[in-house]
């Protein structure tokens, strides 16, 4: 158990560090003047609707984007490399792997709440999950739980949003992170989960010399995900920002029509934002007149999935797996269009 204390060390000191402090702050803050102090992280660099790519979008939104979520980032990168060398294997197995897929994305889904991370940071926390044997329900759960079912963005948006909006985001994270990723893992994996999550988790060995060599597997594993999911991201997050001018064209004219609800809620999928991002955008087309349906759309796809986030779980959760997962992300949005429309 010494591994899971030193795990557990870990994980409480780096959120504090980079997430629990912080928000605590921000909550407070709000609660005092009824505002929201954080920007658009689409417009940073002067980027407006309908500019082309441009070299400049894509570095200026990669600055303002890692000066938001490095700390996140970070977190997640000690957090992740801690799972794969410190817990034991079939520890993480017998936490979240519960009978049923169900049952197991509400486990996946709790497991969530505390980290509070956006999607991408979320990432490697999931490739990790993944390679000590999690099922994919409760990886996937895990995955989306962060940024949509994350306690502190739900205060801040009971604070400086309609009620109306919180509701939305609520209801339908819950439907998305527990039905939805069962659903997913239901499709992709067939009738039954994958054999060797069950093998894994019986096969707990004793080795008496495997705390000795965590801190080499800690190290290792760290270097790992540091060069190999990081640059992709970095790539990843420059495309997004280079695009972004395209990515908004939505106005008072735009309506709450299908078409521009489901561009609204695929758009929000690809997308790249951080922590609570999405409130001072979604305020902004508030303002301008934006109707309910797109802006319930976006307010459940901004933070969830993302493409970024895509490329970095795809090969640890499965390509097909994945991809059901962002298709999920665009139902969820269509439903919070719809469930928005409606209060």
């Amino acid at each position: 158990m010494t591994g899971v204390t030193i795990t557990a060390v870990v994980f409480i000191v780096v959120l504090l560090w980079s997430k629990w402090v912080p928000y605590t702050g921000q909550a407070l803050r709000a609660a005092g003047n009824g505002t929201w102090s954080g920007s658009n992280v689409l417009g940073v660099g002067d980027v407006r609707p309908g500019d082309p790519p441009s070299w400049q979008a894509a570095t200026s939104f990669l600055v303002a984007y890692g000066q938001a979520v490095w700390k996140a980032l970070v977190a997640a990168l000690l957090i992740s490399a801690a799972l794969q060398s410190l817990i034991p294997p079939g520890w993480m197995v017998r936490l979240l792997n519960r009978r049923g897929r169900i049952a197991s994305a509400v486990a996946g889904g709790l497991g969530s709440t505390p980290s509070m991370m956006c999607t991408c940071c979320t990432a490697p926390v999931v490739v990790s999950l993944r390679r000590s044997g999690v099922s994919s329900a409760a990886a996937i759960a895990y995955w989306l739980g962060n940024p949509l079912l994350n306690p502190a963005v739900l205060v801040f948006l009971l604070l400086v949003a309609p009620w109306e909006w919180t509701a939305t985001r609520l209801v339908v994270g819950l439907v998305v992170v527990v039905g939805g990723a069962a659903l997913v893992a239901r499709l992709t994996e067939g009738r039954h989960a994958p054999p060797g999550v069950a093998a894994q988790a019986r096969g707990e060995t004793a080795d008496p010399d495997w705390l000795r060599r965590a801190p080499a597997r800690f190290g290792r594993s760290l270097a790992r995900l540091a060069l190999v999911i990081v640059p992709e991201y970095l790539i990843i997050v420059l495309l997004v920002g280079a695009f972004r001018g395209w990515l908004f064209p939505l106005d008072a004219a735009s309506g709450s029509g299908l078409l521009i609800v489901v561009l609204a809620a695929v758009v929000g999928t690809a997308v790249v934002i951080p922590t609570a991002g999405e409130i001072p955008i979604l305020q902004g087309l508030a303002i301008a007149g934006v109707a309910a349906g797109p802006v319930g759309a976006l307010l459940v796809t901004l933070p969830v999935v993302s493409l970024p986030g895509i490329v970095m779980v795809g090969r640890a959760l499965g390509w097909r797996a994945t991809a059901a997962t962002g298709a999920l992300a665009v139902a969820g949005g269509l439903l919070g269009a719809g469930l928005l429309m409606v209060l």
